[in-house]
């Protein structure tokens, strides 16, 4: 492809440095059951784009809702047409309690005309619960709806806070979309099972969220003193309108390509404890909704976490013994390979902290550290096709044991990154080809009262796909995208729960480039299957789109 047009496409995903939620991995918790779409949603597709498609969904389980009770709390109402973050105030809700078995956030959006796709984060009291990025709209107008379960962020939404939310934005006579948001809570209060040994009623039960939620203050972490595990959730994104939106596509300074790394195209998310390395981990290769020179792959189905970006996780608990002193220590968080003084990576941390309520103070140490040596390797070819392969990894193991109330228990994290790639492209990058293979393994065993209990985590996140600029100006991309993970727990060698979660996108492409809208005469065909199975249940949909109409619907559990 063009690198101009490439450029010109991503430009528009700003993304402004900020702190972050989470939602962690896959686990075997129940798949909820898919949302029914009326067969009337679905229709012959047009010969090609028109000025209007579909409204964005995703083949994505929805958020599963407790019956019952509930409260409703309004947290942002905001027209974003700039940089200007709105500010507001969170009071908590009214009439469901303090404890809650389930927070659910929900951003619903709007936009009409042209525009990027654009990157925001909501923060309630310096915590990030949200980070999120935007579809671009139709002529016609469009509207989209994002749900993100927020309960381990109990202990924020218990009192008061200002309240900031940012969709960076640009509106002038050619971009003319702005972008319209409401943010809702709503709150599930936790009941008391009735104290009578007849009672039958179902009741839902508290949730076992974090004691606290921290942020860093000036780099730093000061954790209460009877803290008995730890962990760290980092939204990492490559964004901001350069090369590291799309960093799988960086080349070393040698090789003849528009978006230069000096190390290739590898990256790890680090995060250091007083200069210690305690995490590591491989950042989800997200792609925008213009990504890959082509906003026809996207209208309808963007693709895997474009809409709710997830944080990397690290299990801090092996530094909790140094953590517990009651003296602010120093965290850092880093990007590996990024080159020296170029920005575009957002890393802002929260801190979840669960505490030992019989002790004032859990004492530890930290028992073990290996550091593997980091390898990374980008080889070049030269020819009438450029190439460049790329393999690299790291491995990290820490250990260490807190002594509570409850006895002695001991945590170790073993956690391998592995990244191997093939870049092709011919000159003046008419064509441009991209084959990526990531995984990020994490074993977590907790050796304390009772039997051992171990719970291996191994992600793997895929891309494969080419764009071709070729005669005429047609452009066109064919691309797939994968992300995939297996959570296995067993409790004393034993196998006590599973799951495997895959959630695959294909989607081709073509338009006619540097022409105005109307005269693209675009054509496109996208597709996502969203697997979640276990020993819990079973969840499997799929979509198809066809020149931005809703063609297929098809749940198989």
């Amino acid at each position: 492809m063009r690198r101009r047009i490439f450029m010109s496409m991503l430009a528009g995903a700003t993304l402004v440095a900020s702190t972050l939620l989470g939602a962690g991995p896959a686990s075997a918790a129940r798949p909820p059951q898919a949302p029914a779409i009326p067969v009337a949603g679905l229709a012959d597709p047009p010969a090609e784009f028109g000025t209007d498609w579909h409204d964005p969904l995703t083949a994505a389980p929805p958020v599963t809702h407790p019956t019952g009770k509930s409260c409703e709390v309004t947290v942002a109402e905001a027209q974003f047409r700039d940089f200007t973050p709105y500010k507001g105030t969170y009071a908590p809700p009214r009439g469901c309690g303090d404890r809650w078995s389930k927070v659910v956030l929900r951003l619903d959006g709007k936009v009409q005309g042209r525009q990027y796709d654009r990157l925001g984060y909501l923060h309630i009291g310096g915590v990030e619960v949200l980070r999120t990025s935007t579809p671009q709209p139709s002529p016609d107008g469009i509207e989209w709806s994002v749900e993100k379960d927020v309960t381990r962020y109990g202990d924020t939404f218990r009192e008061g806070h200002d309240v900031e939310m940012l969709i960076g934005n640009v509106v002038d006579d050619t971009y003319t979309g702005i972008i319209d948001v409401k943010v809702t809570l709503t709150f599930y209060p936790a009941e008391k099972p009735a104290a009578t040994k007849t009672a039958t009623k179902t009741v839902a039960k508290a949730a076992a969220a974090p004691d606290h939620v921290l942020t860093l203050q000036d780099g730093t972490l000061t954790t209460p003193r009877n803290s008995e595990r730890i962990v760290a959730e980092v939204y990492a994104t490559g964004s901001g309108g350069g090369c590291e939106e799309y960093w799988y596509l960086t080349v070393p300074d040698a090789a003849p390509y528009s978006c230069k790394a000096g190390d290739g195209p590898y990256r790890e998310v680090q995060i250091e404890v007083d200069g210690k390395l305690a995490g590591i981990a491989a950042p989800f290769p997200t792609v925008w909704t213009g990504g890959w020179s082509n906003p026809f792959l996207w209208y309808v189905i963007p693709g895997p976490r474009a809409f709710d970006i997830k944080p990397v996780e690290y299990d801090l608990t092996p530094f909790a013994g140094l953590l517990n002193d009651g003296r602010p220590h120093r965290i850092d968080v880093s990007v590996v390979g990024v080159p020296e003084g170029q920005s575009g990576w957002s890393t802002p941390v929260n801190v979840l902290v669960w505490q030992d309520a019989k002790s004032t103070r859990v004492t530890g140490k930290l028992t073990a550290h290996r550091a593997g040596d980091l390898t990374n390797s980008s080889t070049y070819t030269s020819g009438s096709e450029h190439r460049l392969d790329t393999g690299a990894g790291h491995r990290l193991t820490v250990a260490g044991y807190v002594d509570t109330s409850h006895g002695r228990v001991t945590t170790t994290v073993d956690r391998e990154l592995a990244a191997t790639s093939v870049h092709r492209w011919t000159d003046g990058e008419s064509t441009d080809a991209l084959k990526g293979t990531w995984t990020d393994d994490e074993k977590v065993t907790v050796d304390g009262h009772g039997p051992a209990v171990t719970t291996r985590t191994d992600r793997t996140y895929t891309m494969d796909g080419a764009t071709t600029l070729g005669a005429g100006d047609r452009l066109r991309t064919v691309l797939s995208l994968g992300d995939r993970a297996s959570v296995v727990e067993t409790r004393g060698g034993r196998r006590t729960a599973w799951s495997r979660l895959d959630d695959s996108y294909a989607g081709d492409a073509t338009y006619t480039a540097n022409v105005p809208r109307d005269q693209r005469h675009a054509v496109g065909t996208t597709s996502e299957r969203y697997r979640l199975y276990g020993s819990d249940g079973c969840y499997d949909r799929r979509l198809v789109t066809v020149q931005g109409t809703l063609t297929g619907v098809r749940d198989s559990c």
